[in-house]
């Protein structure tokens, strides 16, 4: 799987158009793809996944699975608040990030740590994360970087 991570609310049009086509390219490769399962960026990329014929599994903040968007496929309700961050990130074999908020900036902080290949696109200027400018750039290099293996720089 490969996380597709960004804010859920507060998303220009711009960012969430990106996000889906993300979500799509990711399934057009093969990829399932795990998002934080709510709306914005999450909701975007499930639409993109799902419209390629790929599989949306949502890692949800709540007890409420039915607060999952329309477009996942696997809902998971943790009851963990933000700290479902880490399952999203840590479910993934690495992680591609679309826009830019608080939340988003702890799954890119806390995927580096892991060691996992980041992808930053329409993100924040963040020291040591590659920045892509297109949705096939972003999961481009995130394809590539998995086919290198793990990152023993991560932790």
């Amino acid at each position: 799987m490969i996380a597709v991570v960004g804010p859920g609310t507060d998303v220009d049009a711009e960012v969430l158009a990106m996000a889906e086509k993300v979500g799509r390219l990711v399934a057009e490769a093969g990829h399932q793809i795990v998002t934080g399962g709510l709306g914005g960026v999450m909701a975007a990329a499930a639409h993109g996944a799902r419209a390629a014929g790929g599989t949306a599994v949502a890692l949800l903040p709540g007890d409420d699975p039915s607060a999952a968007n329309a477009d996942s496929d696997v809902v998971i309700a943790t009851g963990l608040g933000q700290g479902r961050n880490v399952l999203v990130v840590r479910s993934a074999a690495a992680v591609i990030a679309v826009g830019g908020s608080w939340g988003t900036l702890s799954e890119v902080a806390i995927a580096m740590r892991a060691g996992k290949p980041v992808v930053w696109v329409m993100g924040w200027d963040v020291a040591g994360i590659p920045a892509a400018p297109t949705a096939e750039e972003a999961v481009a290099t995130t394809l590539t970087k998995l086919s290198a293996g793990p990152d023993p720089g991560g932790s």
